[in-house]
């Protein structure tokens, strides 16, 4: 993760979306505030999930194409640090 670059992008409308972008790529990850109601996910796209301070969380990609599997967690990770939660676990199913 050294050299990869990741921005946010809130969603003004509605406050249980952000989007994770690759600064210097085509990655772009959403991440979706659950509620108690499971979603429906995408199935040519990558979810993984976790859980930030007893918020359940989603990660999806979006037009996932062939990007390096370690780059979305690599985002995940960047994520959870910029929320001030670095020691979130990140799973591959749902919680």
């Amino acid at each position: 993760m050294e050299n990869s670059i990741f921005l946010l992008a809130k969603d003004p409308d509605n406050d249980r979306y952000d989007l994770i972008f690759h600064r210097d790529g085509t990655l772009r990850v959403k991440v979706v505030h659950r509620n108690k109601k499971k979603l429906i996910s995408e199935p040519d796209e990558l979810q993984f999930f976790a859980n930030d301070k007893g918020v359940d969380l989603m990660f999806e990609t979006v037009d996932y194409i062939d990007e390096d599997p370690g780059l979305v967690i690599d985002a995940i990770r960047w994520y959870a640090n910029y929320i001030g939660n670095p020691q979130m676990e990140i799973e591959a199913e749902q919680l």
